[in-house]
Parts: C-alpha cells; sequence; structure tokens
C-alpha cells in the first residue's frame, strides 16, 4: 500500500480534500510505475517564509522555492514540502490551474524522493518525461 500523509502547515490557500485525493493519486501513480507497491510519503503544504527558512538550513539558498524533498528510504520514501504560495505564484504565470501546479509539484517531488534529480541536461530531460507521463496517466493538463 502507498501511504500519502498530508499536512496543511500554512493558512494562505484552501488545499480541499479535492486536491488531496488528486496529490495523493499523483503519488501513488508515480510509486507505481517506477515499480513501488508499499512505501509511505509526507507532504506537508507550507507558506513561502516556512520555505524560505528550510530552503536555507538545508540548501544554503536564502530565498523561497516552491518544492523541497527529503528522501528516507525505501520504506519511507520521505517528506515533500510544498509552498502553495509559490505554486499559486506560478500557475497565475505558467497560464494553468493552481490544482495542475499542485499535481506538478508533487510529481517533481516524488521522483526527487526516488532518486531522480536535474543537474545534467539528460537528467532533466528524462524527469520531464517521467513526470509529463504520470501527469499524462491522470489526465492533468495544463488547461
Amino acid at each position: 500500500m502507498i501511504n500519502v500523509e498530508l499536512n496543511n502547515q500554512q493558512q494562505e490557500l484552501s488545499i480541499t480534500e479535492e486536491l488531496g485525493t488528486l496529490l495523493r493519486k499523483v503519488v501513488q501513480t508515480t510509486c507505481q510505475i517506477e515499480g513501488y507497491d508499499s512505501v509511505d510519503v509526507s507532504i506537508a503544504f507550507v507558506d513561502n517564509k516556512r520555505i524560505k527558512i528550510l530552503n536555507e538550513k538545508y540548501r544554503n539558498i536564502s530565498e523561497a522555492t516552491d518544492v523541497l524533498s527529503f528522501p528516507m528510504d525505501d520504506e519511507i520514501l520521505g517528506d515533500i514540502i510544498i509552498s502553495v504560495e509559490r505554486a499559486s505564484e506560478q500557475a497565475k504565470e505558467y497560464g494553468h490551474s493552481f490544482a495542475r501546479e499542485m499535481a506538478y509539484l508533487t510529481v517533481h517531488g516524488t521522483f526527487h524522493l526516488l532518486g531522480y534529480d536535474h543537474y545534467g541536461e539528460e537528467e532533466k530531460e528524462l524527469m520531464r518525461r517521467k513526470e509529463e507521463r504520470v501527469l499524462g496517466e491522470l489526465d492533468i493538463t495544463r488547461r
């Protein structure tokens, strides 16, 4: 069983039950495609102030970011931290829904938990293809 715990630590934007269900499906689909059938993942929703603190503490970058991932092991994959403020800003900037942006950040964070990265062009291209496959399977488009 792929267990996804959600933890809303912000008051900026509402995390609806429908959105929570979608994000759980994103993690579950990603893990299943990658061959995992029994893992735990935690997703925390924070504001820009909190993610900036975490980004500075763990990456030495003193600015807010959209998503951070903290991998653990093969049973407890780890934690994903999403700035809902940043997600909302990016959804407007990219011209798609808040739900689509949250789904993208969730799949992106999940792939980081699974060991993928995007430092080189090849890695970046592979990760993007995998992300788009998951979003496509769930019919999460840019509309």
